[in-house]
């Protein structure tokens, strides 16, 4: 098998409702977000043996990140944006990732307001 470098990893459109925003009617009720989320690792062993011990394991990382937001209260898109950056490069495999955030009709006149953030991250394997 040839040599991999870099798994990576996308979460598309994640779709979760949590408290976001200092207005006053925006911390009373629920907002829909979006999340997109970019994980990047090295999978060569993963690849080599088939074993999911040796594959990051991203159903447990978007559980945690759905009961982290679900459960928040956020003033702001940049926090809850780093909360579930730090989720994301939480495993110490994780070399690199993004986190788009969006927040849909947050302005009257556009879809929606997104923020991202990204992490470079040491390997520790």
């Amino acid at each position: 098998m040839p040599s991999v470098s870099n798994a990576i990893i996308r979460i598309t459109n994640l779709r979760l409702r949590t408290y976001i925003g200092f207005n006053p009617e925006e911390r009373e009720k629920l907002q829909d977000v979006v999340i997109n989320i970019e994980i990047h690792y090295p999978a060569e062993k993963a690849a080599i043996t088939d074993d999911v011990e040796k594959a990051l394991n991203y159903k447990v990382v978007c559980k945690e990140i759905i009961q982290h937001v679900e459960e928040g209260h956020f003033l702001l898109l940049e926090k809850l944006v780093g909360d579930v950056l730090d989720i994301a490069t939480a495993h110490p495999w994780v070399s690199f990732a993004s986190v788009t955030i969006d927040k849909p009709h947050a302005l009257r006149f556009a879809d929606s307001v997104s923020l991202t953030l990204e992490k470079h991250c040491c390997q520790d394997h």
